[in-house]
C-alpha cells in the first residue's frame, strides 16, 4: 500500500493535472558522485532533464540557482529575503500550485519543498516516486525546457525551521529533543561510507537513514513502516526533533516524513550538517 499525505501527489494524479494553468512542476535533481579523494563531487541534473523530463517540468539547480554563494559549504540555505526572490523568478508565487520531484532520489526534491517551508509556502507536494516511477510507468517525457513566468511571492519566513551547530550542540543530553541522522548506518558507526571530516555522528544521535525511507521505486515506504522507523528510535510526537546528514540534504527527507506525513510539529534541519561538524574539532563525535 502507497503512502498517503496532502503533501504527495501520486504519478496517475500528477499526468491528469499536467497543463493545469496554475500548476508549476520542476525537476530538483542533483547527483552526487564519488570523487578521487572518497569525498561527493555535486552535478547538476540539468544535463540529465535536457534529455528527458516531465513535460512542461522546469528545472531547478540549487547549487546554482538555490544556495548561499558566500558560503565555502556546499548547498548552504541563503537569506530567506534572497530565497524568496530566486523562487519568484523561478515562477513560483501566491495562487500556484507546485510539484516537487527528483531523479534516483527523492532527497533533492525534499531538499526543495523544505526551503519552500522556510519561506513560508506550503503550496508544495513532492511527486511520490519522482522521475523514476514516472519513466518506469512509460508516461510521457519532453526534452523541450520550460520555463515558468516569474511570479509574486512574499516572505513568511519560518527560520526556525533550519537550525545552526550551535543550537545541535545546545541540544546534547537535552530530555526533551532527539539528535537524528539521516544518513546510512555505516556512516553513524563510523564503519564505511562517505565520510565528510571525522568519521562518525554528532555525539548522542540517534539514525534513521533517508534511504530506508522509500522503496527500489523511489516511492515512499507505507505510513506504518515509516512511523514504526520513527517509533524505533524514540522519535514522539511531542519531541523536539533535530535532523542532520552530510550536507543538509538527505536530513530532509526525514524532516518532510514526520512534519508532512507523521505529523510532528517541531522538526529542523541543520543545514551545514557534517560537512561543517565533521571538520571542527571542538564539536563533539562518536563512533561505533
Amino acid at each position: 500500500m502507497a503512502a498517503h499525505s496532502a503533501a504527495l501527489i501520486s504519478t496517475e494524479d500528477l499526468a491528469r493535472r499536467l497543463g493545469a494553468p496554475a500548476l508549476r512542476v520542476f525537476d530538483c535533481t542533483t547527483y552526487l558522485k564519488p570523487g578521487p579523494d572518497g569525498r561527493y563531487i555535486a552535478e547538476s541534473g540539468r544535463a540529465n532533464y535536457d534529455k528527458g523530463h516531465i513535460p512542461g517540468a522546469a528545472f531547478l539547480d540549487l547549487q546554482a540557482d538555490l544556495s548561499d554563494k558566500t558560503s565555502k559549504l556546499r548547498f548552504t540555505l541563503p537569506p530567506l529575503e534572497e530565497l524568496t526572490k530566486a523562487f519568484a523568478a523561478k515562477g513560483v508565487g501566491h495562487g500556484t500550485s507546485v510539484v516537487l520531484y527528483s531523479h534516483a532520489s527523492p532527497v533533492w526534491a525534499s531538499r526543495i519543498w523544505w526551503m519552500l517551508r522556510a519561506i513560508g509556502f506550503d503550496d508544495a507536494v513532492l511527486l511520490d516516486g519522482g522521475l523514476d516511477k514516472w519513466k518506469a510507468e512509460n508516461r510521457p517525457l519532453a526534452t523541450e525546457a520550460t520555463v515558468h513566468p516569474p511570479a509574486t511571492l512574499t516572505l513568511r519566513g519560518r527560520p526556525e525551521i533550519f537550525v545552526d551547530k550551535a543550537a545541535l550542540k545546545g541540544a546534547i543530553g537535552q530530555a526533551g529533543t532527539l539528535t537524528l541522522n539521516a544518513l546510512s548506518l555505516d556512516q553513524h558507526k563510523g564503519t564505511g561510507g562517505v565520510a565528510y571530516g571525522r568519521a562518525g555522528r554528532v555525539a548522542g544521535s540517534s539514525c534513521v537513514p533517508a534511504a530506508s525511507l522509500f522503496g527500489p521505486d523511489k516511492a515512499l515506504k507505507p505510513i506504518a513502516d515509516l512511523r514504526a522507523a520513527f517509533d524505533g528510535v524514540g522519535a514522539a510526537p511531542d519531541k523536539r526533533v533535530l535532523v542532520y546528514c552530510g550536507g543538509g540534504i538527505a536530513a530532509t527527507l526525514d524532516a518532510f516524513v514526520l512534519t508532512a506525513m507523521l505529523g510532528h510539529r517541531n522538526v529542523s534541519v541543520y543545514d551545514n550538517s557534517m560537512q561543517e561538524w565533521a571538520n571542527d574539532p571542538s564539536l563533539p563525535m562518536e563512533v561505533g
